[in-house]
């Protein structure tokens, strides 16, 4: 069992620094006079963070209620919603001249995290 936990993490972490460099090599290339509010480590900081504490409690809730872990992953994807709109905040009330390509720095890995976020957990319910 841990051996399984720490190669879903060791999976998980590679495909994030893989997402990351990504973003990254495209914001550096296409958007190098662009301001960003967040710098992109402090986005992905808190995706992967959400994300790997979505996967890990609905896993534990599966093993205690196995018939409340779609509930459960329900809940605390409201919560990640609710904690990207506090993220959020301070970007929409900041006085950038063009807020959108940061608006979408932070919901492209959004998106691609909540993909991660669905298949892992369907693979896990089934």
């Amino acid at each position: 069992m841990k051996s399984k936990v720490l190669s879903s993490t060791l999976i998980y972490i590679g495909i994030s620094l893989l997402l990351y460099l990504g973003q990254w090599l495209i914001q550096s290339k296409l958007f190098a006079q662009t301001d960003f509010y967040y710098p992109l480590w402090a986005i992905y900081l808190f995706h992967a963070s959400f994300a790997a504490v979505i996967y890990f409690t609905v896993k534990f809730i599966r093993g205690i209620y196995p018939d409340q872990a779609g509930f459960a992953f329900l809940a605390l994807s409201g919560f990640k919603m609710l904690g990207a709109i506090v993220f959020l905040i301070p970007l929409i009330q900041s006085e950038l001249a063009d807020p959108v390509p940061a608006v979408l720095s932070f919901f492209a890995p959004y998106f691609i995290y909540l993909l991660i976020e669905v298949m892992l957990v369907i693979k896990l319910l089934k």
